[in-house]
């Protein structure tokens, strides 16, 4: 299956529950919004008609468009494709950017209106069946209405017109790309009443405004309405593409009412099996996941790598911060020999680092890992949620920068994660009396390798129940860097037990911290593995 994201020959998924989001989540309105005859569009602007939306009832237009576009399958929609020849801005010779849209149609079936922007004067930017070409989908173009709207847009940058570096397509998604040229994690806009035990809203993107880029800029700017049963909110997006993509997003969030948890910056991935889950590691690669951690860098400076799994049972987990410093979805493990994958490259799927601009205040980066048998299932979710109640009335101001590439653009002093392993405890050769779980933590990086022969490093250990034993530290030539190994004995709870683990030398921290929630198997599930002749 490929995804409209995808426009390179590669597998791609849909987005986590997409077809429950363009179910939810549908247009305040499916006319153009335009500023008033004589009247300059400006962020400002925007912001005042997302308020006063958020100030009247929500409407819903799901689905109002022609049946020719309902009910097509994957390969049908992959025949409506946008003649290159109308691309955005293509005989601007001095623009570095080009545009394309995507058409409505399969699990896209809320209009989205698109306008084009130049000097404050906001135009739309009206259907043409002329624009597309539908191939053998069965879809007459020029049966189809002039005000049908389109799906979303992508944008191309000079350095090569044929791929995408960032597309906005469903709900409020997004992705890009660093200088990998691949897709991989997706953005959102914002998230409303994740995991929580009720039907999640995904509020939409309802219209965007593509300004015209100035010649020779490497930045273009978009701006984008939002509007969902719940908050409305206004979205300005500054994107420079390069070897590492960087947007920088303000966005005015004005709730309808109420909201339990509101995600900031939400971000979405995929993780199946790794190196430290294998759960479902029947496939014959070793690893298949987008992002393998979550890092976060806190508000008082402490670095913390949170290993991904794909759980049993849906897992939520809240880390307090105040005015964090950055926190993202990271692709840390960039070998090819861990995926053997040569046809979607998870090795190139881009990390994403979020860089608060200004005091977020008191609240906490939320992590929920979904279960998923399934590649295509995007089943990893983290956002900022704010410590504060959300009413209606309010005004929510939040900017940040996001950074879309190999690597973050910060990185911790300290040594870092860069593998963990777990399997069953106990001694090699010895025959087990009980159930213990084993734990393999490697640090590289930071000041490992200057460490002198009779430097004593030492891990430090927090479990928040059972008994941990065998603990060791020892060098890892290979990396240069610091094994951590322990086993932890649980108790016959079957709870989530809490895992915190950092080097020193000296009583001073040597790596950032590695949190990880481990789930102990039932009783009649802790089987000791022994062999015959032990």
């Amino acid at each position: 299956m490929k995804s409209g994201f995808e426009n390179r020959g590669v597998n791609a998924r849909l987005l986590t529950g997409l077809a429950l989001a363009l179910g939810l989540a549908t247009s305040a309105s499916a006319a153009a919004v335009e500023p008033a005859e004589g009247e300059a569009f400006s962020y400002a602007w925007l912001k005042g008609q997302a308020q006063q939306s958020a100030q009247g009832p929500y409407y819903s237009h799901k689905g109002q468009l022609p049946e020719a576009l309902k009910g097509l399958s994957w390969d049908d929609y992959q025949q409506l494709s946008y003649n290159k020849d109308e691309a955005l801005w293509r005989d601007d010779k001095d623009v570095r950017f080009r545009g394309e849209l995507f058409h409505l149609g399969l699990y896209f079936d809320t209009p989205v209106q698109i306008h084009r922007l130049k000097e404050g004067e906001s135009s739309p930017v009206e259907y043409s069946s002329s624009l597309f070409s539908y191939g053998d989908s069965g879809v007459n173009g020029r049966s189809m209405p002039d005000d049908l709207g389109f799906a979303g847009f992508r944008l191309q940058y000079h350095n090569d017109w044929a791929r995408d570096v960032i597309a906005f397509l469903g709900a409020s998604y997004f992705r890009a790309v660093g200088k990998e040229m691949q897709y991989g994690l997706s953005a959102r806009g914002l998230a409303v009443d994740t995991a929580l035990p009720r039907p999640e809203e995904f509020p939409m993107f309802t219209d965007f405004w593509l300004e015209d880029p100035k010649p020779g800029s490497d930045v273009t700017t978009v701006y984008a309405l939002m509007d969902s049963p719940s908050v409305t909110g206004a979205y300005r997006f500054d994107i420079r593409p390069g070897a590492r993509l960087t947007m920088k997003v303000d966005a005015a969030i004005y709730p309808r009412r109420p909201i339990e948890r509101l995600g900031v910056a939400p971000m979405t991935s995929m993780y199946m099996v790794g190196e430290n889950d294998r759960r479902v590691g029947w496939d014959w690669r070793p690893e298949i996941h987008d992002s393998d951690g979550l890092a976060m860098h806190t508000g008082n400076g402490e670095w913390i790598w949170r290993p991904l799994t794909n759980p049993e049972s849906l897992r939520f987990n809240a880390y307090s911060d105040e005015n964090p410093k950055g926190f993202g979805l990271l692709q840390r493990d960039r070998d090819f020999d861990h995926y053997q994958d040569d046809g979607v490259f998870y090795d190139r799927r881009p990390s994403l680092w979020i860089e608060p601009l200004g005091d977020w205040g008191k609240g906490s980066v939320q992590l929920v890992e979904i279960p998923t048998l399934d590649e295509t299932f995007d089943n990893i979710v983290a956002f900022w949620n704010p410590a504060e109640p959300v009413e209606p009335g309010q005004e929510l101001l939040f900017s940040y920068n996001l950074y879309w590439g190999g690597t973050a653009p910060v990185q911790p002093e300290a040594a870092r994660v860069v593998d963990t392993f777990t399997g069953i405890g106990g001694v090699v050769g010895q025959k087990r009396e009980y159930y213990s779980q084993r734990f393999v933590i490697d640090f590289a990086g930071g000041m490992l390798d200057m460490l002198g022969k009779d430097t004593e490093v030492k891990p430090v250990i927090t479990a928040s129940s059972g008994e941990v034993e065998i603990a060791s530290a020892r060098p890892q030539n290979a990396i240069g860097g610091y094994r951590a190994m322990f086993d932890l004995v649980p108790t016959e709870s079957t709870e989530p037990v809490n895992l915190r683990v950092y080097l020193e030398a000296n009583g001073q921290p040597l790596t950032e911290t590695w949190v990880y929630q481990w789930t102990p198997p039932p009783a009649d599930e802790r089987d000791l593995r022994n062999p015959g002749h032990l």
